[in-house]
Formats: structure tokens, sequence, C-alpha cells
């Protein structure tokens, strides 16, 4: 009876513990797939296409909602990242070769993230941008490695405020309501390769590997670092109040994320599309063309834009990379541990974006590193997607908490656009 009241009492602080508190893993999650590299991909879709690929923003949102929904709740109630849960349940060389192509696409990634931003950052106040890239880069790993989760975790809630940025330049740009209304909501289909593999783009940008290793570790992590809870399974007491968070974190987050995306996609169908400029190569390029369309002051939105999101994204990159490597050789994990602490998993997190700043000033083609980390991204989010479906469903990992018909639904709906996408990515290449 103890055990029920106090569970109960703490439903009842839960139920009114104010809106913004609940947001953390979901939020953060869903704000870091706007990403520099991300946002190169939306702005090429806008300028190349227009309003035509407003619609794949939609159509992505409640797929984007239910496979992350399906993540956190792997992570809550059990009590271990993704990698730990598919190296209890599948086998080893499995883990390892979809461990090492996370590693690979997230260096990749990591390093066109802090191109743009230094490229981002040149053009709003000049200088090298070889310069800025190193800066970015030991900013971001002295947050991770010398702030404790605590306090690390808020600051990452309040670098999501950067992607507002897009919206305010939606409003300093004319948007013409029919055109944008009928692009969003009539699907105008083509079966031309570049539309095939722009559209393609868009669903690997939305619906990426590192977002599912990130969002699940996060819930371990928040679960670890606060008194009292317990993984669900442990202590199934606490289940209604923490589903019922994840549910609304994951939503807001993710729904802002591909709000964000239908800003950039808005913004430059609306200027660069108009003006005939239909090549965008990098998120830096989509700003800097934005310039004497738009103005100044969308310019400076656009491109401070890019760097505030790649701090956020930089951090989530290096750390779902870190918490998948370590988890997959039983190292001691958590940005809430201390250097000496976890010694494996902050190795992998700094050696992940070192590659990346490496690759940087090596001159290799950021165009090409893009193209390969799509290719890469595409190859394994499908049987990572398949993989965290079947543990989903499955009571001997989830309990009692396995994932309702629903929910089952829309995270094999996902799966199978996904693999979809990545054979339509194929067959264009």
């Amino acid at each position: 009876m103890d055990m029920k009241n106090r569970a109960a009492q703490n439903e009842h602080r839960e139920d009114h513990v104010p809106l913004l508190k609940k947001l953390g893993p979901g939020l953060i999650t869903g704000a870091a797939d706007d990403d520099p590299s991300g946002i190169a991909t939306y702005s090429q879709a806008g300028a190349q296409f227009g309003y035509g690929l407003l619609w794949s923003v939609l159509f992505t949102t409640p797929l984007m909602i239910g496979i992350q929904i399906v993540s956190a709740r792997l992570g809550r109630v059990t009590g271990h990242g993704l990698a730990a849960n598919i190296r209890a349940h599948f086998p080893r060389p499995l883990l390892y070769i979809i461990v090492s192509l996370l590693l690979i696409a997230n260096t990749i990634n990591i390093a066109a993230d802090l191109g743009a931003m230094g490229d981002a950052l040149a053009l709003i106040v000049g200088g090298h941008s070889e310069i800025y890239i190193v800066f970015f880069a030991l900013v971001s790993l002295t947050l991770q490695i010398f702030i404790p989760f605590p306090r690390y975790a808020p600051i990452l809630k309040w670098l999501t405020l950067a992607l507002f940025a897009y919206v305010g330049t939606v409003l300093v740009v004319r948007v013409p309501l029919e055109e944008t209304l009928a692009g969003a909501l009539l699907p105008h289909l083509s079966f031309q390769s570049n539309y095939v593999a722009t559209l393609v783009a868009v669903f690997g940008t939305t619906i990426s590997p590192y977002l599912f290793f990130w969002q699940a570790s996060q819930e371990v992590e928040d679960q670890r670092a606060t008194p009292g809870h317990e993984p669900l399974k442990e202590a199934p007491e606490q289940a209604r109040s923490h589903l019922k968070r994840i549910k609304v974190d994951t939503y807001i987050g993710m729904i802002f994320s591909n709000l964000i995306a239908f800003c950039i996609m808005l913004t430059t169908a609306v200027t660069l599309h108009a003006a005939g400029i239909a090549d965008i190569q990098s998120a830096a390029q989509a700003a800097e063309a934005l310039r004497p369309l738009a103005g100044d002051f969308a310019f400076l939105l656009f491109a401070a834009g890019i760097v505030g999101t790649g701090l956020l994204a930089v951090p989530v990159l290096a750390g779902s990379a870190a918490y998948a490597v370590a988890e997959s050789f039983r190292w001691r994990i958590g940005l809430g541990l201390s250097l000496a602490e976890a010694r494996g998993f902050y190795f992998i997190l700094t050696i992940a974006t070192l590659l990346g700043v490496a690759i940087d000033l090596s001159g290799v083609d950021s165009i090409k590193m893009l193209l390969w980390a799509a290719v890469v991204n595409g190859v394994i989010s499908v049987p990572i997607m398949v993989v965290m479906m079947m543990l989903a469903a499955k009571p001997a990992v989830m309990g009692p908490f396995v994932v309702n018909r629903r929910l089952r639904a829309l995270g094999w709906l996902a799966t199978g656009v996904m693999a979809a996408a990545v054979i339509a990515m194929f067959v264009v290449l």
C-alpha cells in the first residue's frame, strides 16, 4: 500500500510539473535533427523545387514521432541504451557492423556541420573558417567533458532556441499563402532522378540513426541522474508519468523539428527558387545567396541559425557515437560521469569530433562528405529500425511495456518508408 501511495504522489507531482521542465531528450533530439547538414538539404529542396516538396515535411512528421517514441521507451523501460539492448538480444556481428557504420557516418556529419559553422561565422564576422572550426570543436568537447550532465542538459535545451532564427526568416520574406498551402497539402510527385534523390535526402535527414541512439541514451542519463527514478521494468509504478512525459516531449520535439525544416524549405522556395537559384550545395551558401534577395537581416538570421544549431548537433552526433561504441564493449557510459570514470566513452566522443576537424582541414569536398554520410545513414537506418521494432515488441525486453498496436503500426510504417527511400536512393545514384 505504501508503494502505491508513493507512486500516486509521484504521479500527482509529475502532472503538475510545468511543460517546459517536461521537455528534454525529445526536444533536444528533434532540434539536433535540423543540423547544418539538414539545413543544406532543406535549402536545396526549396531552391530546386520551390513549394513542390513542402508536403514531405508534413508526411515525415508522424513517422518521426513514432520511431523516436519507440527509441525513448526502449531507454526508459530497460535502463539501457539502444546498443546495449542490441548486444543483449542480437548477434554480435550485427551490432559491430551497425555501430561501425554509425561511427563513420557521424564523424563525416560532424565534419560537414563544423565546416558549415565555420563558413557561416566567417560570412558574418570575417576571418578564417578553419580557425572557427577548431574553436567550435573545442567548445563542444569542453562542455561535454567538463560540465556535469544536470548542468549540461539545460544548455542543450537553451540551444534549441537558435532554431527560431528560421521562423524569423519566414517572417521577413513575403510568403504567398496559396502556393504554400498547395505545396504542403497537395503532393506533386515526380520520378525524375533529381526529384527522387532530393526526396530521399529529405527522408534520410529527417529520420536519422544517430537520433535513435541519442534519445534512448538520454532517457537513461535522465533516469540515472534523478534520485528515486528507476528503469520502468524495475519500477512499473513510475510508468504512467514517464510514458506520458515521453509522449509529450517527443511530440513537441519532432513537430518543432519539422516546423523548422518547413520554414527553411519555404524561405528558400520564396527567395532562391523564385530568383532562379536552384543549386545550393551548403547551408552557408544558402545564407549568402539569401542576402541580395531578402536583405541583411534575413541573411544574419539564417547564418546565425547555422552556428546555433551546429553547437547543438555536434555534441549529439559525437555523443550518440560514444554511447553506441561504449555500450557495445560494456564500458562505463554517460555525460553524468567524470572523465576518469568513463575514459573510453569520452575517448570515442573526442576522437569523433577531432576526426571531423581533421577531415575539414584536409580539404575533402564537403558535398561528397554529405553524400556519403547520407548513403551510410540510409543503409543502416533500416536494419536499426527493424531491430528497434523487434525489441520494442518483445516482453523479454520491455516486460509489460511492449509497444501498443498503434505505435507498432506507425513504427513499421516509418521503417517501410525508409526502406523504400533507400532502394530509391540506390536506383538514382
